[in-house]
């Protein structure tokens, strides 16, 4: 059994054959007995296993850690991202913004949206070449929003954008990971509190590394909500929004707030702080980064008219329980929207 280096992995051949990162093997070596290559680790040079049972267990470690767990990587070099972004809207704050409008007045996109989305997704595609991306940026721009099975980020570089111009301090990064159209994580970094809300599928989540749990709340009259009046100035539209917030407190509730960014909206739920979000109107990016944070911290995920959650919809009910989910459903007007999917 032979091995050698080549673009910084360990290539292992014999009667069966492998690749492993060289700087994770040496690293997890080091620590356990002698370095088990002989030679000098250039890329190309052959080397001569010495201690062969030493490299069967690191590379089993390997294994075991990472390879369980395909997208943890990408997890971690999200968060990563995701804090380099917020310092970049953290200056911009402070400065002058150049304000653009998309599909109405109220719907605002800057400079520093577009800035920190190629930023995010320039590094990733460099990273991970084969993955497919939604941004909210590239959308307004022309870009495609279809869904498939293949590893896709769902990417929106300023949740809170209105916010954002207005320096009310609710603004975050929200990244989703989708494999197989399921989402395997999410992250929303609301960079103004420096709230770093994480959550893998199976394995919970967390806000600065402190498990979050749901309220748990069941009854409806002693619930606090938070929805969004959202940007959509159609009379009409705007009629239903105003009518669903009156039939929900008349049932009585205890009250409705609103922070202006969808994802800190729904990850207030995770945390406890609210008892459920409802919102129509919103898009895959808005929803895809906070939407595991909630159903990992004990949540439940509803369309709004009270069936399935489905992430391309443009509608939501995020909940600390199903009862109230439900609740909220039967109350609710639904509004018709073109989905984000939508071929035409």
């Amino acid at each position: 059994m032979q091995a050698y280096c080549r673009d910084g992995f360990l290539i292992v051949t014999g009667c069966f054959s492998f690749a492993v990162p060289l700087c994770w093997v040496s690293v997890c070596l080091a620590g356990r007995c002698s370095v088990p290559l002989v030679g000098s680790p250039v890329p190309g040079t052959l080397l001569v296993l010495s201690d062969w049972p030493c490299v069967h267990r690191a590379l089993g470690l390997y294994v075991k850690g990472n390879m369980a767990d395909p997208w943890q990587e990408c997890m971690d070099y999200a968060v990563t991202l995701a804090k380099k972004a917020g310092e970049i809207i953290r200056g911009a704050l402070k400065e002058e913004k150049s304000i653009m409008i998309k599909s109405s007045p109220v719907d605002l996109v800057t400079e520093t949206d577009q800035k920190v989305e190629n930023f995010i997704i320039s590094l990733i595609r460099e990273k991970y070449p084969s993955h497919s991306f939604i941004g909210e940026e590239s959308v307004a721009a022309g870009g495609g929003s279809i869904l498939t099975d293949s590893p896709t980020w769902i990417i929106d570089p300023i949740d809170g954008t209105t916010n954002f111009v207005h320096r009310f301090p609710f603004v975050a990064v929200s990244i989703g990971f989708v494999v197989n159209k399921k989402i395997e994580f999410g992250i929303v970094y609301s960079c103004v509190e420096d709230k770093m809300y994480t959550a893998r599928r199976g394995k919970g989540a967390f806000c600065n590394g402190q498990k979050l749990k749901v309220s748990g709340q069941e009854d409806i009259t002693k619930s606090l909500l938070v929805t969004e009046l959202g940007s959509n100035r159609d009379p009409e539209t705007i009629k239903i929004v105003l009518s669903n917030m009156e039939r929900l407190l008349s049932i009585p509730i205890h009250g409705i707030r609103a922070v202006g960014t969808a994802a800190v909206n729904m990850c207030l739920v995770a945390a406890g702080g609210a008892d459920a979000y409802y919102e129509m109107g919103i898009h895959c990016w808005d929803m895809a980064g906070a939407g595991i944070i909630i159903t990992e911290a004990g949540g439940v995920l509803l369309d709004a008219s009270g069936g399935p959650f489905d992430l391309m919809s443009r509608r939501i009910i995020a909940a600390s329980s199903r009862p109230i989910a439900e609740r909220i459903a039967k109350a609710l007007q639904i509004i018709p929207l073109k989905r984000d999917d939508a071929t035409n």
